[in-house]
């Protein structure tokens, strides 16, 4: 797990190795142990009239501790040079191959793979990589950059193309660390990051940078042409009508505990300490009791708690499965002064992310940190076995009369609702008060609804002037993007696969990789696995949410090796208690930053309006918890560039 980043200039002027080591130095956080800066062609070098290039990569050693390892890392003849962000897990497979086929390799790790598969497959050699990634490949002989994503978008990658330049790194500090590359912001973008809590991809909030998708590779050729492809996609099979399961219940579940036990072996190789993240929900839990069977060593696992609010507290599930499968556990607990990271984790996150559990995540991730350098998570399961309970409202959606939803509305409104945010009965009242109000429209409109930060008021917050006239926007343009490619499934299906290609690669993996990353710490995700994936996605819906029960052939794979109440739990999520928090230990702050007349959100958001959500929060009337999360994220990314006064965290 590192950094990469480099510039490539196609008017032939010699790349400032300074440049492309400040642009390296601002992702020594993910890369601590070694640095590494080469240029194309080297200083002093005559002037030539082909791009020139330099490379930087920062490096966190897992395999191969040696010196040799460290990146840019290139072939005999100095002709191809490799980077990489990420691990390739079947590279002792490759390496196999390659030296049968004569290549001479002098390192033990997985980046030299890469070197020598380029140089049999060229820019194809990306198909033939099992893992998560994003790396740079630089063709000295012919003038040629490869970038490249990994399937699921586990690792980032962004880039900059202004002529004659094109910059990239493995976030995007690393970019706006070059001189040539500005920090303006893309109003056009506000809208959506309102609406999702992130800017969807490719785009960013930066007007000039741009991501590599998911599944993509990225040219640039010795002429300037800049050509992407995509050489992966995740597929269901088309549905035009009902069929009939090719494998029956037990074959399915025997299948996934297979597959799945191979993901997470294969995730165990490493050269330095290694443990995991124990939620205490059934993926995670998984993913454990897998270890424990794969290791000789008891597995270290890490948890986090909230003392302050039993409600979002796991850990008592977390010691259940630590005392089941024996491992060397280890707990931390929460407290609202984690609001002190706001500030950190907005230069984090390269601008405001709405997702607030980012705050246990990256705690979690600085204190395993502290014991292993390696750690494997439950992501991707809710994505695979359809955990969320948004895909089986989705799925009531299209079913039920509209009728039906005004009913259920009227009588949810009728009744008192319990306070705590996730109770049941508050999910219900929501499901079918938003549902009610869509209940004419389309069921992807409806969708799009339950999972917005701000939806029907999206025009009273984002001002007209910074952003135009926003009740035409278009709401569903992120998914629409992705529409076509699914319509022909069934709409389990269309939900997952919109769910991975947007929500996960987006949201949930970038909140992992920054909070990670940001403490060195390598994360792996086994239900991400490439060969899980497309054999689940085989599978029938029944098999995945049965009535009502997400999950259903997950826990069924697995129903002798788990506690049982473990195996029974429903979705709770990796939240904070914002909304108490917000109106106690951390009102202060909140009240400090948004209601301040100098805020300067004022220039891009309507301020009487953020200043009634504040004040309709802290008297109780309405719970905006994530709204403001949002919000203070949004007014301190401003403050931290410049715009506005400095932040108070």
């Amino acid at each position: 797990m590192c950094g990469i980043c480099g510039v490539v200039d196609l008017s032939g002027r010699p790349v400032e190795g300074a440049v492309v080591a400040a642009m390296a130095g601002t992702l020594h956080h993910r890369g601590p142990e070694a640095t590494g800066v080469r240029l194309f062609p080297p200083p002093g070098a005559p002037p030539r009239r082909r791009p020139t290039a330099g490379l930087g990569h920062t490096r966190l050693k897992i395999i191969d501790l040696s010196d040799a390892a460290n990146q840019p890392l290139g072939n005999e003849d100095g002709a191809v040079w490799a980077m990489l962000n990420g691990e390739i897990y079947n590279f002792p497979e490759l390496r196999h191959e390659l030296k049968a086929a004569g290549h001479q390799f002098r390192t033990e790790g997985d980046t030299e793979v890469i070197v020598h598969l380029y140089e049999e497959l060229g820019e194809a050699c990306v198909e033939q990589l099992d893992g998560m990634f994003a790396l740079a490949v630089w063709d000295e002989r012919a003038g040629r950059l490869l970038l490249a994503r990994d399937r699921t978008g586990k690792k980032p990658l962004y880039y900059a193309h202004r002529e004659p330049l094109l910059a990239f790194g493995s976030e995007i500090k690393a970019l706006l660390a070059h001189p040539d590359i500005p920090t303006e912001v893309r109003v056009d973008a506000l809208p959506l990051l309102f609406l999702h809590g992130y800017v969807p991809g490719p785009a960013t909030l930066y007007r000039d940078v741009l991501q590599v998708p998911a599944g993509h590779a990225l040219t640039v050729d010795a002429t300037g042409g800049i050509r992407q492809r995509q050489y992966w996609d995740w597929r269901f099979p088309d549905t035009p009508g009902p069929r009939r399961a090719a494998v029956s219940p037990e074959e399915a579940a025997a299948r996934v505990r297979d597959l799945l036990t191979e993901a997470v072996r294969k995730r165990l190789i490493a050269d330095v300490p290694l443990g995991a993240f124990l939620s205490g929900g059934l993926d995670s839990s998984i993913v454990v009791a897998l270890m424990s069977r794969l290791m000789r060593e008891p597995v270290k696992t890490f948890s986090i708690g909230f003392a302050s609010d039993a409600r979002f507290d796991e850990t008592r599930y977390a010691r259940m499965v630590a005392d089941r499968f024996g491992t060397a556990h280890t707990e931390f607990i929460v407290e609202p002064k984690a609001f002190q990271l706001l500030e950190r984790l907005v230069h984090v996150y390269d601008g405001p992310f709405g997702d607030s559990s980012a705050i246990p995540t990256y705690i979690l991730s600085e204190l395993t940190r502290r014991h292993v350098t390696v750690a494997l998570n439950g992501d991707g399961g809710d994505e695979l076995f359809a955990g969320y309970e948004r895909f089986a409202g989705g799925l009531i959606a299209g079913r039920v009369p509209p009728a039906v939803f005004r009913l259920g509305r009227a009588v949810t409104s009728a009744i008192p609702l319990p306070g705590h945010p996730r109770h049941p009965l508050r999910r219900i009242a929501r499901f079918f008060g938003d549902a009610a109000v869509d209940a004419d429209l389309p069921w992807l409109q409806r969708f799009s609804r339950w999972i917005a930060f701000f939806h029907e008021d999206l025009h009273r917050v984002v001002l007209e002037s910074a952003a135009g006239d926003l009740r035409s926007f278009d709401r569903i343009a992120y998914f629409r993007r992705y529409r076509s490619r699914c319509e022909r499934w069934s709409r389990l299906a269309q939900l997952l696969y919109l769910n991975a290609k947007t929500y996960l690669v987006d949201d949930l993996l970038v909140k992992m990789d920054r909070a990670s990353m940001a403490h060195a710490l390598e994360t792996r995700s086994p239900f991400l696995d490439r060969v899980l994936m497309e054999y689940v996605a085989t599978l029938p819906d029944r098999f995945k949410l049965r009535l009502g029960r997400t999950k259903w052939i997950l826990r069924r794979a697995f129903r002798d090796v788990l506690p049982a109440p473990v195996l029974r739990r429903g979705k709770m999520g990796f939240g904070v208690p914002l909304a108490t928090w917000f109106r106690g230990e951390l009102r202060e702050p909140l009240e400090s930053l948004l209601l301040d007349p100098r805020a300067r959100f004022g220039e891009y958001l309507n301020r009487p309006y953020v200043e009634w959500l504040v004040r309709e929060h802290l008297a109780g009337r309405q719970n905006f918890e994530y709204k403001l999360w949002l919000l203070l994220t949004f007014e301190v990314w401003l403050r931290s560039m410049g715009r506005g006064p400095a932040p108070v965290c």
